[in-house]
């Protein structure tokens, strides 16, 4: 797996956002580059889990995901 290069200004200013297919109270969201690329090193384990269940689960109990600008 390699390494992105993900700069702080732009983790500062975007987020990839899985909304839920059930329940529209419920999402989840990361910090991503402007492309919606995240950076799985830095985020905290509970984080990282939850981002690639999220992913995993597109289709299935989340819409495909959307970056968002802050």
């Amino acid at each position: 797996m390699s390494t992105l290069n993900i700069s702080a200004e732009d983790l500062q200013h975007y987020e990839v956002r899985f909304e839920s297919l059930f329940d529209p109270g419920r999402a989840m969201s990361f910090p991503c580059d402007h492309e919606g690329h995240v950076d799985l090193d830095s985020l905290p384990a509970r984080a990282r889990n939850n981002y690639l269940f999220a992913r995993a689960m597109v289709g299935k109990d989340y819409l495909p995901p959307h970056v968002l600008k802050h």
